[in-house]
């Protein structure tokens, strides 16, 4: 593909700026220090969407965050950067508010119906697999403990969103070694470069 390639080149992490207002979206535990998206907030100057407990958070509330922050920025610019259980707050977030932003990158998602799915969230099952009014690409590991490459298919294709799998790559965060996660930084730029 002539964009990777373009980005791939060995000024692009130096260079590369984003046009669109970028919101990221950690899923819970809130995205510590070493988590990629925490190093692209800082790097980027990114803006963090908060809601009240990373820890046992109740959908509606979260959607309802999302949606403030969302329409403080003038909506058709904005880029949703998901990871986890954000996907899924997405998908809900789109079903009851519909608006079209310019698209979202949902890392990793986590299966709220399957077993390994942690207790104490309120109002995340079943799954939101309701088409987004927006593009939107997932991300997904083959061996991600909270969820299988085939749910993660299946919820793309629901979504309507492009599937990119990166291999055996766990859960895509920093106790699979995803730190900086530099790789996914060319999947957010094709997205911002959406309808230039």
């Amino acid at each position: 593909m002539r964009l990777l390639a373009v980005l791939h080149n060995t000024n692009w992490k130096t260079n590369m700026q984003f046009n669109s207002t970028i919101l990221i979206l950690p899923g819970l535990g809130n995205s510590g220090e070493g988590h990629w998206q925490t190093k692209w907030q800082n790097r980027f100057g990114f803006e963090r969407v908060g809601q009240a407990n990373w820890d046992e958070p109740v959908c509606d509330d979260w959607i309802a965050c999302i949606d403030a922050a969302v329409v403080k920025h003038g909506i058709t610019n904005v880029i949703l950067v998901a990871h986890s259980l954000a996907n899924t707050t997405v998908a809900a977030w789109a079903k009851k508010y519909n608006r079209a932003i310019k698209a979202a990158l949902l890392v990793a998602p986590s299966d709220t119906e399957a077993e390994s799915y942690p207790h104490g969230t309120t109002g995340f099952m079943p799954m939101a697999l309701n088409k987004l009014p927006f593009p939107s690409t997932v991300v997904a590991s083959e061996n991600d403990f909270y969820v299988t490459l085939a749910r993660a298919t299946y919820f793309a294709d629901c979504w309507g969103s492009r599937l990119v799998t990166i291999g055996n790559v766990g859960h895509i965060n920093v106790a699979s070694g995803h730190g900086d996660w530099e790789e996914g930084l060319p999947l957010l730029k094709e997205l911002d470069m959406l309808h230039q």
